[in-house]
């Protein structure tokens, strides 16, 4: 991308959940400053400044201080296969996930700042805005979904037909297919190499902090139509 576009030049962006930077990058690619916040470590981490810190608690007190709040809480606990099917089984293993959502927003709606949530189907997000990795080319569905909150809108782009399947094996079948599968191990899912080229994230070889980051490509899109909101939000206090 060329360095010239550069639409977010002296924003300010919380990237809280922030993992290894996966927004971060997006965002930083139109000129932000990005500042991310997590509860663990994050080494590999490519935003300006990294905060470790409760996210939740990080948003109530400081989202404030930043122009837009972009966050991922936990997922593990919000997808469908989590609340249903394998309900029971996590339940008997004592495996619990943090719900995170509703606590986030509370947070963010404190800020008087404009906000997405991000998070998977199944989740209790909003669904204002649905991403798919083939919107951008890339070699991974991985579905998203986004909340706009402080005044942020978003239109939704049209979704393009898939190319084909995930590569991997289901249910005893192997299937091949454009498309890797960036979760899990095993079963044909993607090794580090083929994450990295499906997602273009190329400053981490962490198999986790891949598998949870989003594409680059995302907030990118994202990043455009922040652009636009901030402009006329500065417009207007003028």
């Amino acid at each position: 991308m060329s360095t010239r576009y550069r639409p977010l030049a002296g924003v300010r962006i919380l990237d809280a959940f922030c993992c290894i930077g996966g927004a971060a990058r997006g965002y930083r690619d139109l000129g932000a400053h990005v500042t991310g916040v997590d509860i663990t470590p994050q080494p590999d981490y490519c935003g300006h400044e990294f905060i470790q810190a409760d996210a939740v608690a990080f948003i109530a007190k400081h989202g404030h201080l930043f122009d837009f709040v972009h966050t991922s809480p936990p997922c593990q606990g919000e997808g469908a296969p989590t609340k249903g099917s394998n309900a029971a089984r996590n339940a008997a293993a004592g495996r619990t996930h943090p719900r995170l959502i509703a606590p986030t927003r509370a947070a963010l709606e404190t800020t008087g700042r404009p906000y997405v949530i991000e998070n998977v189907a199944g989740s209790t997000v909003r669904k204002d805005l649905r991403l798919c990795g083939e919107m951008f080319g890339l070699d991974v569905i991985m579905h998203r979904y986004f909340e706009c909150g402080g005044g942020l809108t978003l239109d939704q782009p049209p979704h393009p037909r898939h190319r084909g399947r995930v590569r991997g094996w289901r249910h005893g079948v192997y299937y091949d297919g454009p498309y890797v599968a960036a979760y899990g191990n095993g079963g044909g899912k993607a090794t580090v190499p083929e994450m990295q080229r499906a997602k273009a994230i190329d400053w981490s070889t962490d198999h986790l902090g891949l598998r949870e980051a989003l594409p680059p490509a995302y907030t990118r899109h994202l990043g455009a139509a922040l652009a636009g909101c901030l402009t006329a939000e500065r417009r207007a206090a003028a």
